[in-house]
Formats: structure tokens, C-alpha cells, sequence
């Protein structure tokens, strides 16, 4: 269990730095990598929103600190995501876990297809300025039941929805970092409710994934187009998914 406990610190730490870098949780990541180190599913699942909600908390503290972080926009985000959240972890624990496996598959190709190909090319000399509410608000309701659902925090649905609607994809992956710890945290909750955590792994974990989180995104700020990141990631999700086909097979 101790070797268990050093190696999730160590997937946690260095998946939350990676994809802090494009603005999204790594729980899309993490959930898998937890299943074939022996982690039950049912158990990765909320150690994946747990890991989402701190390393996107340093993400969005980095961000904070150097006032680079439209509140405005992500409130709507925020709200509907709380609600719906909840939904999608009760229902995701009363569905088969196979039929959650084919529902998590599907998610890592439309997430990965997005970041890859998207390129927003209407808006690719003038960003949206504006904080609309039904957009955003649309976005959160679908990203919090997915988030809830298969345990990923909504990072991957709320960033490339978010960019088709023409906002600035550095502002996106700001405000994304500081959406999923909400919808994260009101999922994680009722999955304790429930009874499937584990308080060592989230310990050891949420402590590894806040420091990754928040040097992913000071890296990010200083050095990094968010853009070029997403699809590096994009193509890491596609394969994750295809692994996962082979394994289904």
C-alpha cells in the first residue's frame, strides 16, 4: 500500500503540472493511470475529482495572484456545474462500470478531437470581450454531470466548448482552472456521501497535486501558448482512449 501511496503522489503531481499547463484537470488522465496501477475504479474516480479540485485551486491561485483571472465570465460556469455535478456522481454510481468505461472512452475522443483540430479560426484575430450567460451557463450545466459522471471535473468539456464560442483561449484555460474545482468538489462530496474515498490517497495526493497544479500554471503564464499545449495533450487523451479500446477488446 506504502509503494501505492508513493506512486499515485507521483502520477498526481506530475499529471496535475502537465495539464495545468493547458488549463484543464488531469483526472481525465489520472482515473486510467490509477485503474492499471490496481486502483479500483469506483475508488479512481473520486481521487480523480479530489485531485482535480487542489490542483486547479493552485491554478487558480497562481492565476489570482498575478490578476489575470475573469471571475465574471466563470460564475455561470460555476453555478450550473454545482448543481448538475451531483446528478452525474449519483448516477454514475449506480450505472455498471462497463457501460461507464464506454461512456469515459467516448469523452477522451471528443475531448482530445477538440484540442487538437478546433482552432477557432471565426474569432482568430478578435477574441469576445463580452461575459455573456446562457453560453457559459449551457457549458457548465453539461460539464458538471459529465464531471460527476466519470470523475474528470469538466475541464475537457468546459475549455473547448468555451473556445467555439469564441473566447480567448488564455482566458479559457484561466477560467476553466477556476471552474472544475467547484463542480469537482460538490461531485467528490457525494461520492463520500457514498462512501467510495480513500483519506490516505487523497491526502497524499491533493498535496502533491496543488504544488503540480499551480508550477504548471506559473509555467504556463511566463512560457507557454496555451494552444500549442492543448493539442499535445489532445493527442495524449486520443491514445489513452485507444488503450483502452485494445484492453475492451
Amino acid at each position: 500500500m506504502e509503494s501505492h501511496i508513493l506512486i499515485i503522489s507521483l502520477l498526481s503531481f506530475v499529471l496535475s503540472f502537465i495539464f495545468a499547463l493547458g488549463g484543464v484537470g488531469s483526472a481525465v488522465v489520472l482515473i486510467p493511470a490509477l485503474s492499471w496501477i490496481g486502483v479500483p475504479f469506483n475508488l479512481a474516480r473520486p481521487t480523480g475529482l479530489f485531485v482535480n479540485c487542489v490542483s486547479m485551486l493552485g491554478a487558480t491561485w497562481s492565476n489570482f495572484r498575478e490578476k489575470k483571472l475573469d471571475v465574471k465570465l466563470g460564475l455561470p460556469i460555476i453555478t450550473s456545474s454545482i448543481v448538475m455535478a451531483p446528478v452525474g456522481a449519483w448516477a454514475g454510481h449506480f450505472l455498471p462500470t462497463q457501460t461507464l468505461l464506454i461512456i469515459f472512452i467516448c469523452f477522451l475522443f471528443f475531448s482530445g478531437s477538440m484540442m487538437i483540430f478546433f482552432k477557432g479560426s471565426k474569432y482568430a484575430n478578435q477574441y469576445r470581450e463580452d461575459r455573456p450567460v446562457a453560453g457559459p451557463l449551457g457549458v457548465g450545466v453539461l460539464a458538471g454531470f459529465v464531471s460527476g459522471l466519470l470523475g474528470v471535473g469538466g475541464g475537457g468539456i468546459i475549455s473547448p466548448l468555451m473556445v467555439v464560442q469564441g473566447f480567448n483561449p488564455k482566458k479559457v484555460a484561466m477560467v476553466t482552472a477556476f471552474s472544475v474545482p467547484f463542480s469537482s468538489f460538490s461531485a467528490f462530496v457525494t461520492y463520500a456521501a457514498l462512501g467510495s474515498v480513500s483519506v490516505k490517497i487523497l491526502v497524499f495526493a491533493g498535496l502533491a497535486a496543488w504544488t503540480g497544479g499551480y508550477l504548471g500554471t506559473r509555467v504556463m503564464q511566463k512560457k507557454m501558448k496555451p494552444q500549442s499545449v492543448k493539442r499535445l495533450l489532445g493527442g495524449v487523451l486520443i491514445l489513452i482512449g485507444l488503450k483502452f479500446l485494445w484492453s475492451m477488446a
